[in-house]
């Protein structure tokens, strides 16, 4: 990987990144280490999403089986079921896409795809029916917040399915993900305020997130003009 493979804003924005969820972790837990580590394998998972490499997806994996144990630990069975048993298999089914479709023969930049009405229309209905199996399978097991938790199967399932497509739009769809999680985290917190650090670990995400779709815009059109 080259020495200045990350820009500077890239770099602060990691930076920073880190130092909240460190300064979280500090005020408002100091327990749940596992917390702080799956926010930290989470933020880097999306910095280098954001530049489309496939560390980014591959770090989700580990990040997957974390943040569903915590979720577990405050009976949010939705995101556990979610992202052990959906995101993390799609991650490593990206991971596999990623590294088949390097931009010409860079393996640390991933070949951006179009996003086609067919491919939309997949998305949907796929989206669509794992939403609503997912709603009574949730309901069965008494999920906390049972809908803010099924909008978060809808657009946890989605933004995994548009990485494995890779489309820009992913970030965008993760970004959603983000928000639904924000609210579920601070309903949490109200609760129990060591959750306070999981909470600030999403808005640092919705932030990386957001910046990872402009970035992969940028891609984008840098891939189009150079072919």
């Amino acid at each position: 990987m080259k020495k200045h493979y990350f820009t500077v804003f890239e770099r602060v924005l990691w930076g920073c990144s880190v130092l909240l969820i460190g300064a979280a972790f500090l005020l408002f837990d100091r327990s749940n280490y596992l917390a702080m580590l799956s926010s930290l394998i989470g933020v880097t998972a999306l910095i280098f999403s954001a530049k489309g490499n496939p560390w980014g997806p591959g770090l989700m994996i580990p990040f997957s089986l974390l943040y569903g144990y915590i979720s577990l630990t405050f009976a949010y069975y939705g995101e556990m079921i979610t992202y052990v048993g959906m995101t993390l298999p799609m991650s490593i089914v990206a991971v596999v896409g990623w590294l088949r479709n390097p931009y010409k023969g860079r393996k640390s930049e991933v070949a951006v795809a179009p996003l086609t009405v067919g491919k939309l229309a997949g998305m949907l209905t796929f989206t669509a029916v794992v939403t609503l199996v997912f709603y009574f399978i949730l309901a069965y097991f008494h999920t906390a917040n049972l809908i803010p938790s099924t909008v978060s199967v809808a657009t946890s399932f989605a933004a995994a399915y548009l990485t494995y497509l890779r489309s820009p739009y992913f970030a965008l769809a993760y970004a959603a993900n983000d928000v639904v999680l924000i609210v579920l985290w601070a309903q949490a917190s109200l609760v129990d305020r060591s959750y306070v650090s999981v909470f600030v670990c999403f808005v640092i995400f919705l932030i990386n997130d957001l910046y990872g779709f402009c970035n992969w815009k940028r891609m984008q059109d840098r891939q189009k003009t150079s072919d």
